[in-house]
């Protein structure tokens, strides 16, 4: 089995050497693609504007100067031998949930791949946030490769990808595995961040806040938040097909 690797934060994050050595406990055949530099919050955009610079650090690892995207389409055009059998993308510093995915430049790698028909995997690992502080990536490294044999086996339909989060650590203390549906938080997470620079000029950041609880049950919030890995199947097609009916009738 070929495993292709890639992730959003960056060729040298301590994520993608933890999800490596996982996919190493899988399969011989591992390849790693990752932007050079991170890439949080890119989601599913390709660089079209700029070339795309790739330098190989060995065989079998190379960096893209570009997104996660851009990575998972190098190795499957250009880098790789052949079509990888999964593609997995990760291992996410912080949780990707609820609304939050459509931001997600791990969860996008994850996307291109089903788009070209591979199966694939997004991997985000949850943990108490601080400046200074990472993620315990060996919550996951406990638990994924056992998770990952058996969502191998599932008959995952065409377009279809599965978002994987662990919770906040020790390993031994993971409930276990829930299948969830993707959150919806009571209120939107982004707020502004107003500063002053050295010359009286205003300048911006974009910061999350408390958010509240997850409104919807059986929730990848609440799966993540009450000590279970959380898996989500999600899909391409963005349709809300119960409201294309509705529409149709409501033009005449």
């Amino acid at each position: 089995m070929r495993i292709l690797i890639t992730n959003d934060d960056g060729i040298h994050s301590s994520g993608l050497y933890a999800l490596e050595r996982i996919a190493r406990t899988l399969s011989d055949d591992v390849w790693v693609i990752a932007p050079e530099t991170d890439q949080s919050g890119v989601a599913h955009s390709l660089t079209l504007g700029d070339p795309l610079r790739l330098r190989q650090i060995d065989n079998r690892h190379f960096a893209v100067k570009g997104t996660p995207t851009d990575c998972v389409i190098m190795g499957c055009r250009k880098v790789l031998p052949g079509l990888p059998d999964l593609v997995l993308s990760g291992i996410n510093r912080g949780q990707n949930l609820a609304e939050d995915v459509t931001y997600s430049g791990t969860v996008a790698g994850a996307m291109e791949a089903a788009i070209l028909g591979i199966r694939s995997i997004a991997v985000s690992q949850a943990y108490s946030w601080n400046p200074k502080s990472e993620p315990d990536y060996g919550v996951a490294e406990a638990h994924a490769p056992e998770l990952f044999k058996k969502l191998m086996t599932f008959d995952l339909p065409p377009y279809s990808l599965l978002n994987v989060n662990f919770p906040v650590g020790p390993a031994n203390a993971v409930k276990g595995v829930k299948i969830t549906v993707q959150g919806h938080h009571e209120q939107s997470g982004l707020s502004i961040d107003e500063r002053t620079d050295g010359r009286g000029n205003p300048y911006y950041w974009l910061k999350f806040q408390d958010r509240g609880k997850s409104v919807l049950d059986n929730s990848d919030l609440h799966a993540v938040a009450d000590g279970y890995v959380s898996v989500t199947p999600l899909r391409i097609d963005l349709t809300a097909h119960d409201l294309v009916g509705r529409l149709a009738d409501s033009l005449g």
